[in-house]
């Protein structure tokens, strides 16, 4: 049985709520399409550290807590591998609930021989980076005090600066990881898009966003709540770059949870205006965003 959000999120503490809770609009899952589920089980369960919580023969949901699922990866019965150059997945960002439990993740991938293919101080977050067998990106990160984020010309300052690896892992001591902690959350999304200026009308005039963050004339970064960011967008993959077909390893889809009804129902009224589809499916509501990237809206309960 699938638990409400809120429930849920009161269990992890306040600091969950604060960005991810009823007053923003935030993500609660991914979903994945996999050339090998099994392959793709053993990763997701030894190397990251989630549960099974429901299995088929095509398709693997898992936890964190135990309870909700967090991840779902699928296999479709003709699907090929990702192409390079396309829009779709960048990575999507497991929030863990301290800087001790980077530490141990840390320990864990090395302990295991898996690669880290990079590591970064945000100034709001502390994260590292790697890949799924599918060339899935995955970050694994933890945010710095928000009462210490600093801003400019009403933006949020984000920087790219080395991650102090042995620090954090200091963190951790004797301490050795045995799953993902069960506070974890999703907590944002980055998508490769083909044109910055359409998803940035679709997110922030269509579907709420902020925009808290321009890169150059390459990448945006959007949230609600004071967030740095819940969801981030670039053209680093071209622009105009084409989407995935649909039988691809990459992104199903992700569920982007709205504070209630009336907030979701406005946004789908902005999103038609704009000539965007809104379409159910097994009564879940669904939209795409201007690169073909699908996304569930769904409400906070």
């Amino acid at each position: 049985m699938i638990l409400g959000i809120k429930y849920l999120l009161k269990q992890k503490g306040d600091f969950m709520l604060k960005f991810h809770g009823e007053d923003n609009i935030f993500i609660r899952e991914i979903r994945l399409k996999v050339l090998d589920i099994e392959r793709s089980m053993e990763f997701y369960t030894k190397i990251m550290g989630l549960k099974i919580l429901e299995s088929k023969k095509k398709e693997i949901r898992f936890t964190a807590d135990g309870i909700n699922p967090i991840l779902t990866i699928i296999k479709p019965s003709d699907v090929v591998p990702k192409i390079p150059r396309r829009t779709g997945l960048y990575h999507f960002a497991l929030l863990l609930p301290s800087r001790k439990d980077l530490g141990l993740f840390l320990n864990h991938i090395k302990g295991n021989d898996y690669p880290i293919i990079g590591g970064s101080n945000h100034g709001v977050s502390e994260a590292v980076y790697l890949q799924d067998p599918d060339d899935n990106g995955i970050e694994v990160y933890v945010d710095t005090d928000s009462n210490l984020w600093k801003g400019k010309d009403n933006q949020i300052v984000m920087a790219t600066d080395p991650l102090d690896f042995n620090s954090v892992i200091d963190e951790a001591g004797e301490a050795r990881w045995t799953e993902i902690p069960k506070n974890t959350i999703i907590g944002h999304i980055h998508l490769h898009v083909g044109d910055l200026e359409k998803a940035k009308n679709f997110y922030c005039d269509g579907l709420g966003f902020d925009l808290v963050m321009k890169m150059s004339n390459s990448a945006l970064f959007l949230s609600s709540g004071g967030y740095h960011h819940h969801i981030g967008l670039n053209i680093w993959n071209g622009i105009n770059a084409p989407a995935l077909p649909d039988n691809s390893a990459g992104l199903e889809y992700y569920t982007l949870v709205f504070p209630d009804g009336l907030t979701r129902e406005n946004s789908i009224t902005n999103l038609k205006q704009m000539g965007y589809d809104i379409f159910e499916k097994d009564s879940h509501v669904f939209t795409k965003d201007p690169s073909n990237n699908l996304i569930e809206l769904t409400v906070f309960q």
